[in-house]
């Protein structure tokens, strides 16, 4: 007949797998063990068309760095506002603009007070406090390939913040 000892083994091996799959198969779904799929995704990059059905864009990040906004924009100050604060090395997104906009604003939100740098097609742009003391450039916008860095006061220094990308009528 068989090993009684070896079948009572192979029948305990079989109920701890059986039951590690139904652990596992349990947990899973739960919201408070499996964060990921709630997170909210940071320093996203963007493409946007100026046909596009979605007239609203939001993407979120960090602001600040260690490097003066003044030297990443390789300037003090542009037609829309003084290049101040700290920012990161690289950009904290990029947005594709797909086609020319007519009127596009791109405004930081955030509950501290932040800078804004862009660089793209015809040059570099600052702002601070176009909204309060949140930043924001609005105008016409070439196609082409935009970076975007929000900046703190303080180097090093870290705030979050939402940037709202408008496409005007």
């Amino acid at each position: 007949m068989g090993n009684p000892k070896a079948k009572d083994k192979e029948s305990k091996a079989v109920l701890l797998l059986a039951l590690t799959i139904f652990f596992a198969l349990l947990v899973k779904d739960r919201p408070a063990l499996s964060q990921k799929s709630q997170l909210t995704p940071i320093f996203e990059n963007v493409s946007i068309s100026p046909d596009s059905s979605e007239k609203k864009t939001i993407v979120r990040g960090l602001s600040g760095g260690p490097v003066s906004a003044t030297e990443q924009a390789g300037r003090e100050t542009t037609t829309t506002g003084p290049c101040v604060g700290f920012v990161d090395r690289e950009p904290d997104h990029t947005l594709e603009l797909t086609g020319f906009f007519q009127s596009l604003t791109l405004e930081v939100k955030s509950s501290e007070n932040t800078t804004l740098v862009v660089r793209g097609p015809g040059g570099s742009w600052c702002n601070d406090d176009f909204d309060g003391k949140n930043p924001g450039i609005t105008g016409q916008w070439l196609s082409g390939i935009y970076e975007i860095w929000v900046g703190s006061y303080q180097r090093n220094k870290y705030y979050p913040y939402a940037i709202e990308i408008t496409q005007e009528p």
